[in-house]
């Protein structure tokens, strides 16, 4: 069909429900699927491939923010194929280690700074040192980036992650989150409350100064690490309040959550965020886009398809991705993606075939 609007024009469109030329389509390929795939690709730039799929394209820009402090440290030190964080105050000192996994190109914690009470208490003197303000050489160079880009991709910033995701993923770990969540709630609040008051901060001048599309919360939030309950104590009460200051700036509040939501949907839609970001379906996510345009119709959903569904071929994956779109009652508010980081078992033929049938696809008003 024909096209009227540039990738810019169709993200934002699609971001505030409203009505488009045609489906915006996004494959989130990185450096690590880009490595996994023959040649000539691997030797091509994510973004030379991105040109030659035909993507809608969606980039990342400098944040802008910097963080100071009187009387604690943070150090990184990388070692034997680990990054080694010491999170360090008057009162002790904590250690993370992430060990770099090659294949995907991303760090995984393997030893989480807190395990005690005690743990807990000194991280929280060291969240609770942290200023925030903002970074002029920074912002100028968002700026400078996002005028390069210019009506070829939307651009977003991560604001960070809300204290309950954050302690859960990347502080305590599952387990003994739970574990110490139980077991100390007055101590694990006081830290979340220390974390909340930073992002808070970073969200007031990130509204103001960020001249990024979109404003990205990453937090990789799902019902196989925490319960719906758990969600609308903990992460609910700080989400209204970082997502009143977004909207109360008439700017674009994104949420990243890339894992089961179908029991979280009556309450994500609560949330005036404009859009869900990695919005999986079965069998790796568990919410198809009818579950998410029925219980939120409203939010703009980023996704549509799963990491299994793309190690087949293109003829599959256009069946499957077909029977999910005729299955909605309009098609504002909906960008195809591969929901998660694309499967490095998707060769770029294939990707390119779903993209061109997505173009091709007629969105009902």
């Amino acid at each position: 069909m024909t096209e009227s609007m540039t990738p810019r024009e169709r993200w934002l469109a699609a971001i505030r429900m409203q009505p488009v030329d045609r489906l915006p389509f996004w494959p989130k390929i990185n450096n690590g699927w880009l490595h996994a795939q023959p040649a000539p690709f691997r030797e091509q730039s994510v973004q030379a491939l991105h040109e030659w799929i035909g993507s809608d394209r969606h980039e990342w820009i400098t944040q802008g923010i910097k963080e100071t402090r009187n009387r604690t440290r943070h150090e990184n030190r990388q070692e034997s194929g680990n990054l080694h964080t010491t999170f360090a105050t008057p009162f002790g000192n904590l250690e993370q280690i992430q060990h770099w996994d090659a294949d995907s190109e991303s760090w995984h914690p393997v030893t989480y700074p807190v395990a005690t009470v005690e743990d807990i208490r000194i991280l929280t003197a060291w969240f609770e040192d942290v200023t925030v303000t903002l970074d002029p050489e920074a912002i100028r160079k968002a700026h400078d980036q996002a005028t390069a880009i210019g009506q070829q991709a939307v651009t977003a910033i991560s604001m960070g992650t809300s204290a309950f995701m954050e302690w859960i993923q990347m502080l305590a770990g599952v387990e003994n989150g739970h574990l110490l969540l139980l077991d100390y709630p007055d101590e694990t609040n006081a830290l979340f409350q220390a974390i909340h008051r930073i992002i808070l901060d970073r969200t007031r001048l990130l509204v103001e100064h960020s001249p990024a599309d979109l404003l990205y919360l990453v937090e990789n939030t799902s019902t196989t690490l925490i319960s719906p309950d758990q969600y609308r104590t903990y992460c609910l009460p700080h989400i209204q309040d970082y997502a009143a200051i977004i909207q109360g700036a008439n700017r674009n509040m994104v949420l990243h959550m890339c894992g089961h939501l179908k029991a979280l949907l009556p309450t994500l839609a609560t949330i005036p965020a404009r859009a869900f970001e990695a919005f999986t379906s079965p069998p790796v996510g568990n919410t198809t886009l009818l579950n998410g345009r029925t219980l939120c119709p409203d939010t703009c959903l980023i996704g549509g398809t799963n990491a299994v569904l793309w190690t087949q071929p293109a003829d599959i994956i256009i069946r499957e991705l077909e029977q999910h779109l005729n299955a909605l009652p309009h098609h504002r508010g909906i960008v195809v993606t591969s929901a998660g980081v694309m499967s490095y078992a998707a060769h770029p033929e294939t990707i390119r075939q779903v993209c061109e049938w997505v173009k091709r696809y007629v969105p009902r008003r």
